[in-house]
């Protein structure tokens, strides 16, 4: 899900939290990576968008969200790539 967001979030647009979970609802459907309810889905990806909120990855004005500069170090593979780094 984090991937996802981010993914989406790394085009330099402002979303709303509706239309930002529709884009990465399609991007994990065509992947065939959805797994639970829709409702599940987005009360997890709201619980992952609050988190880079909190990190300072993603930017919060009013109801819209953007994606900081910085916002790939939330992906998986970012993450991996260092970690492999450091071993």
């Amino acid at each position: 899900m984090t991937d996802e967001l981010v993914v989406v979030l790394q085009d330099d647009e402002a979303y709303l939290f509706n239309g930002l979970f529709e884009r990465v609802y399609e991007n994990l459907k065509a992947k065939n990576a959805v797994s639970g309810g829709e409702e599940m889905l987005r009360l997890r990806a709201y619980e992952k968008l609050q988190n880079l909120v909190t990190r300072g990855l993603v930017e919060k004005k009013g109801k819209t969200y953007k994606g900081l500069d910085g916002i790939e170090k939330a992906s998986s593979a970012y993450v991996a790539a260092q970690q492999a780094q450091q071993s």
